[in-house]
């Protein structure tokens, strides 16, 4: 644990034995333990919410990214239909105001495409994260409710 070998903790207990006495050990013992236990709860509620937190701002870098990247999209796209147009409408309407709006329909297309993959991948990730989380089978408790507890 320590560095310490069977023989140092027999050493450690049989002082503690005679200076707390026989009568208050296993009191303190029961105190130290469950001190230990709260502290292992809180170190590991405490890395939990930085997971969490983490988790949050991985989302958010992933939804600025996903907004850089629908701008390229969309400005691609633009670029495509404004020459698929025009091409088509030098074509088939020599006047400029007939004609079909492609540009539109495309925006539309790929937009909706984008947020529905989106929306699929973040309900996975959450769904994951939901599942991972009910694995763990120590409950979860805050400071207050363990200082609730003692009293």
């Amino acid at each position: 644990m320590f560095g310490l070998g069977m023989q140092e903790i027999l050493v450690i207990l049989a002082i503690a034995l005679i200076v707390i006495g026989p009568k208050k050990l296993p009191e303190l013992a029961k105190t130290l333990g469950r001190a230990m236990g709260e502290f292992k709860r809180s170190a590991q509620d405490f890395k939990r919410s930085i997971d969490v937190e983490s988790t949050v701002k991985d989302f958010a870098d992933i939804e600025k990214q996903e907004a850089s990247l629908r701008d390229v999209i969309k400005d691609t796209n633009k670029n495509e239909a404004k020459e698929e147009t025009f091409s088509r409408k030098e074509a088939d309407y020599p006047n400029e105001d007939e004609g079909p709006d492609i540009e539109s329909d495309i925006e539309s297309d790929i937009e909706s495409d984008i947020e529905s993959d989106i929306e699929s991948d973040l309900k996975s990730e959450l769904k994951n994260d939901t599942q991972s989380s009910s694995d763990d089978s120590t409950p979860s408790q805050t400071p207050s409710d363990i200082s609730d507890n003692k009293s």
